[in-house]
Formats: structure tokens, C-alpha cells, sequence
């Protein structure tokens, strides 16, 4: 349980370091599918021992796992924006919420959520990220201009298809999960 908490920590300090920082901000496909996720993988880690160390918290206020669920979903939905990403780049009060959002909002509440969802709601949720990665694709590839001030419009392209190609392997986890059979081998 301290070994994955460490490590997610350790992530984390990783992901604030100036170089690391400037590296994975220096283009938009870096930034928004390296360094979101990894920012968001850093804090699932350490929610082991947090959502252990403050159990009471978190049987108290996300005790079905919806209210967490939701926090999860809309802070997402807003790093998808794509002022957002040149907030982040343009102001410091925008960044130090990426970097503790993201690990703390989104990767801890993750973590204690996820297995407390139904079925249903797992995947309503799949299914709520599948044409919200498909719409961020379309734009991102399809926009006649530049979305964000901060990056060229190729690099925005090349984000859009990261977006596409994410789309594609939901949409096959999806059809992978409806038709292979998903007892386990004593149940059969």
C-alpha cells in the first residue's frame, strides 16, 4: 500500500520538475495525453493510502461513488477545453490547478469511485467518454484554424488523431467487453 502511494508520489514530484514541465508542455499532444494522464495516474497511486487514511471522509460524502464520479467527469471535461490547456501555459494560477486537480481531484477520487459504481453507471460513464474522445478528435483534426494561441495548428492535428486513435480503442474495449464472455473459468 506505501510502495504505490510512493511511487505515485514520486510521479508526481517527477511531473512537477521545471525541465519535465517545459518538455511535456512543449507540445499539445505531450501535454495533453502525456502529462494530464500521468498527472492523473500519480494521484490514482496514491489513493490507496488517502482514501485509507481518511476513510471516514470518503464513506461519508462519496459513499456510492457518484459524487466522486461526477468530480471526475467534470474536471475532465474541463482539461479537455482547449483554453484551458493555454491557461495552463499562460497562467500560474491555471497551472498550479492542472497539478492539483488532476492528481488530487481526479486520480484520488478515481480510484475510490470506480469500484464503487454499478455496472450501469461504469458504463455510462464509457459510454459518455467514447463521443466526448470522438468530438475532441473531430475538432481538433477538422478546425480550418487554430484553436490554442499557444501551439501550431499542425501540433493540433497530431493531437486530434492521439484523440481518434484513443476513440478507436474505446470503441474496441467496448466490443471486446460485449462479445467475449466474461465469467470466470469456475463459473463456466
Amino acid at each position: 500500500m506505501k510502495r504505490k502511494f510512493y511511487i505515485g508520489l514520486s510521479l508526481y514530484v517527477i511531473l512537477l520538475l521545471p525541465p519535465i514541465v517545459t518538455l511535456l508542455e512543449k507540445w499539445m499532444a505531450t501535454h495533453m495525453l502525456v502529462q494530464m494522464p500521468l498527472l492523473i495516474v500519480s494521484g490514482y497511486l496514491m489513493g490507496q493510502l488517502i482514501t485509507n487514511k481518511y476513510k471516514r471522509f470518503f464513506s461519508a460524502y462519496n459513499e456510492n461513488g457518484i459524487p466522486g464520479i461526477l468530480l471526475v467527469y467534470f474536471i475532465t471535461m474541463y482539461w479537455m477545453i482547449p483554453r484551458a490547456m493555454d491557461e495552463a501555459i499562460m497562467l500560474h494560477t491555471a497551472e498550479t490547478f492542472k497539478f492539483i486537480s488532476l492528481p488530487f481531484l481526479v486520480g484520488i477520487f478515481l480510484y475510490d469511485s470506480w469500484p464503487k459504481l454499478s455496472e450501469v453507471a461504469k458504463s455510462f460513464l464509457a459510454f459518455n467518454y467514447i463521443p466526448m474522445f470522438g468530438i475532441m478528435a473531430w475538432l481538433y483534426i477538422d478546425s480550418p484554424i487554430p484553436i490554442c494561441n499557444n501551439y501550431l495548428e499542425t501540433e493540433q492535428k497530431l493531437l486530434g488523431w492521439g484523440f481518434f486513435i484513443i476513440t478507436l480503442l474505446m470503441l474496441l474495449y467496448v466490443l471486446r467487453y460485449a462479445f467475449v464472455d466474461q465469467r470466470k473459468p469456475e463459473e463456466v
